[in-house]
This record gives structure tokens, sequence and C-alpha cells, in this order.
């Protein structure tokens, strides 16, 4: 078979490891397959195999204009010239192209968040991504013999939205070997730490983690918030550390690197996820590798995620006030964490790349 994997617009993140898991399994099968893949820049596949025809394009995330010119127009050109038996996009755009199969993976969970108007002025990326997102996944959808999604409720709402067959691939996650910085210790020492890693987007819901914290500095101190924004990095942060900078427990530490996070992850007590919206939640599934207790909001990926992991309790993502009252109960250890009932996706459903590739391949 030749399979041509289209990962253009996957370049950091836990979006970036779908296209270096895909290529990891293409990686164990490429003798009896060609696989050709197009990417942002081949250096961020994390494996190097002289089998790959690896095709670079870092100029498609330029624009709008770019990104629907290279599915729409000249990726057809290039299936001319290729002639793939399989098509796998990457990146939720079902391409405009000739094969005797596609695939497209769908991650970004934007058609499926309802904003309101007033969103616009925080988030207007957001806003229109939610508005139109939905139509950009319409486009072509039903050429794809599977659409693969995340979870199970993706399953439902891709079912519902656009009438079409889902695979559900939950994605795997490895550690690295953690490198234990002794510096950091002073940073964490005597002191309960709450860490929510996330980019600030109004569907992670950050304000209620910010609000809760803010009650409960009123009662104790003798915690810390560990947050990934920073003023400047959209208007939405710039907001959130304007209203909350006063509150000593929060700490705005900024963009963090993967490795940074994992060190923080090692270090903390608590993950909170507040987030409204996840195609997955990947912090989630960080969090149980680390044996981290965990405190997320009442919702359907999260329980979905969380499976039978017992150190969890879900609360309601729009009261602060209970959150707070969790909070202050963990750092206490009197918290009583909640039982989840473990969820398995009916058929087609995969936990690893290894063997989604090979059901994209043959079929089995």
């Amino acid at each position: 078979m030749k399979v041509v994997i289209s990962g253009v617009s996957l370049t950091e993140g836990g979006i970036l490891s779908i296209l270096q898991d895909c290529a990891k399994a293409a990686h164990k099968v490429a003798d009896s397959h060609e696989f050709i893949f197009l990417v942002h820049n081949k250096e961020l596949m994390a494996i190097e195999d002289s089998r790959f025809l690896v095709k670079e394009y870092p100029d498609i995330k330029q624009s709008w204009f770019k990104r629907l010119h290279f599915e729409y127009v000249y990726c057809k050109q290039l299936s001319r010239q290729l002639n793939p038996d399989i098509w796998i996009s990457l990146h939720d755009m079902t391409p405009n192209v000739i094969a005797d199969k596609q695939f497209v993976y769908c991650h970004n969970p934007s058609p499926f968040f309802r904003t309101k108007l007033k969103d616009a002025f925080i988030d207007h990326k957001l806003f229109l991504f939610s508005l139109f997102y939905k139509y950009l996944y319409g486009i072509n959808i039903k050429k794809n013999k599977y659409v693969i999604i995340q979870q199970n409720w993706l399953r439902e709402a891709f079912a519902k939205m656009y009438n079409v067959r889902t695979i559900v691939a939950y994605p795997s996650v490895e550690l690295p070997d953690i490198v234990i910085n002794q510096s950091q210790e002073s940073i964490y020492a005597g002191t309960y730490t709450f860490f929510y890693p996330s980019f600030p987007r109004i569907f992670k819901n950050f304000e209620v983690l910010m609000e809760a914290a803010l009650l409960l500095s009123a009662i104790r101190t003798d915690f810390q918030v560990l947050v990934t924004i920073d003023a400047g990095q959209n208007k939405l942060a710039t907001q959130l550390v304007a209203k909350y900078q006063q509150c000593a427990q929060i700490k705005f530490l900024g963009k963090q690197s993967r490795d940074q996070v994992y060190e923080i992850f090692n270090n903390c007590d608590c993950l909170v996820f507040p987030s409204k919206l996840e195609t997955w939640g990947l912090p989630l599934t960080e969090a149980k590798l680390f044996k981290k207790d965990i405190l997320v909001a009442d919702l359907e990926y999260a329980h979905e995620n969380i499976q039978d992991y017992e150190n969890v309790k879900f609360f309601n993502p729009d009261d602060a006030i209970q959150l707070a009252d969790f909070m202050g109960k963990q750092i206490d250890g009197t918290l009583l964490f909640d039982k989840n009932v473990a969820i398995t996706p009916v058929s087609p459903f995969y936990k690893d790349w290894d063997k989604l590739m090979q059901f994209l391949i043959t079929g089995n």
C-alpha cells in the first residue's frame, strides 16, 4: 500500500503527539508499505526512517488562505502525482484528493463549544472557530471511510452532526525519564501545590479555579495554584492576570515546555482541571501516570478519560465555592474521592496507534 499521511499543521503540544505516534506506528510496518509524510518540519516527527518520503511545508500555517489552498487545491494535484492507495489527514479538515480510501483525524473541539457574543471580544479566534469550524469539518467529510476521534462522546456528536462512521482512538502517552531538579524543592516544600497546565482559551475555564483560589486564600494561605499563563499571551490571559494577580497564592508561570510540565507534575500535589470542553484532556492522562490526585470538571470527557482511576473528585465547573471547599479539604486530607465507571467504546476502538494503523491499512 502507498499511504500519504498529512500533518502540516501539527507543530506543538498534544496535537503534535498525534503525528509522532502515527510516525512511530508507520515505522514498524514500513517494510510492507510505502509511507509519504506531509509535515511542517521533518524534525518534528521524532523518528527518522530512510524508508519514509517526507515533504515539508513550512508556510502552510502562515495564513488560512494558504491552509485552504493546500487542502482543497494543492493536495488534489499532489494526489494525482503520488497516486496513493490511502490518504490520512491528521488535522481535522478532509482534503480534496484522489485515493482509494481516505481517513481524517478530528481533534479540535471548538465546533461543540457554545460561545456567547461577549466571547468575540475576548477570544475572537475561538469565537470564529466555534461558528465556522463545524462547516470546515463538514467539507468532504463523507469522502472518508472513517472519521477518527478521541472519545466516545465525540462519536455520538459526529454521528448526529455529520452522519459519518467513526473510529474511537485513545491517545497513548509515555512519560520520559524525569530528571529531578533539586533547586525546585524550595518552591514546593511545605506548600500544598495545585497545578493546571493549559493554554488560555475561554473553554479552559481558568476563572473558576482562580476565583476558588481567591475565596480559599481569604481563609488560609498554605497552598499555591500554578497556572501556565501570563499577561501578554492573549487578551484573555491579560485580563485574568490583571483580575487575580493580587492573590499571592496564584502563580502565573507562563508557557512551559513539555519537560517543564512533567517536572511540575512530579513535584505538585494535585491537578485541577476545570476545562468545559476537551476532545481528550491530556493533563488528566499525565496526572494519572504521575499518580497525582485530581479535581476535575464533572463532564463527559472527564469521566471517559478518568476511567477507574481512584484518586479523583468531580466538581461543578461553574461553582467556584464548591471547588474552593474541595481544595480546602484536599489540603487537609479529608476529601472523599468519587468512584468512576470505566467506559469501553464499541468497535472500531483502539488504545494505541499500532493497532489503529493496521486497521486503517488492512481493515482488520
